[in-house]
């Protein structure tokens, strides 16, 4: 199976999600690529941030995201930041670029869930990725959500998707939920979206 994990992070919450997916992807078996979408925000709203520049230099590495990289997944997660209640540009922008894709029946039939994040508890989680469905309901894919299918995923609370609140007193953890729960519950996701996408292609 072909497993997309594309991402925008500004600070690295959802670039540690990405992180979590991409392992327990490849744990499972999953031929896996991780894509970051290109940053739109300029160097001087960056600069300004110093959490914010540090992790768009530790990612560096990290490929940008590519329609051929779309083309080839068998599967998508896609993990954003809410801003205001809807994804952030940065990943609204990508996706606005595959309009050729789209037009060519390329999208079709891709199995796709999604993670986001909040500053707050509850600021937005379900409605964001619900914004997302909305998009792949036009492409014509397989929309696969988490419900409340595990113990980990019921604890997380969103049964639309994998959502977490970003944790911001500098501690270095990523999230204001257990990190441990957030692992499971990815995974989780992640050996469902898989175990669906194996089904629809066999």
């Amino acid at each position: 199976m072909k497993l997309l994990i594309l991402y925008y992070s500004s600070y690295g919450t959802n670039a540690e999600l990405a992180r979590l997916a991409a392992e327990a992807g490849e744990a499972k078996g999953a031929e896996v690529r991780v894509r970051k979408v290109t940053e739109l925000a300029p160097d001087a709203a960056i600069d300004s941030q110093p959490a914010w520049r540090q992790h768009v230099d530790a990612t560096s590495h990290i490929p940008v995201a590519t329609a051929e990289d779309v083309e080839w997944s068998e599967a998508i997660i896609f993990s954003f930041p809410t801003r205001f209640g809807v994804m952030a540009s940065q990943m609204k922008q990508f996706i606005d670029t595959l309009g050729g894709l789209w037009a060519q029946g390329k999208t079709v039939n891709k199995v796709v869930t999604a993670f986001t994040s909040t500053n707050t508890t509850h600021g937005g989680q379900e409605i964001t990725v619900q914004s997302l469905y909305t998009q792949m309901m036009h492409w014509g894919c397989v929309i696969v959500t988490p419900g409340f299918t595990t113990e980990a995923i019921s604890a997380i609370g969103n049964p639309y998707g994998i959502s977490v609140t970003a944790n911001s007193d500098e501690s270095g953890a990523f999230f204001q939920e257990d990190h441990d729960t957030v692992k499971q519950a990815v995974q989780d996701m992640v050996h469902r979206l898989l175990d669906i996408t194996e089904k629809i292609n066999a």
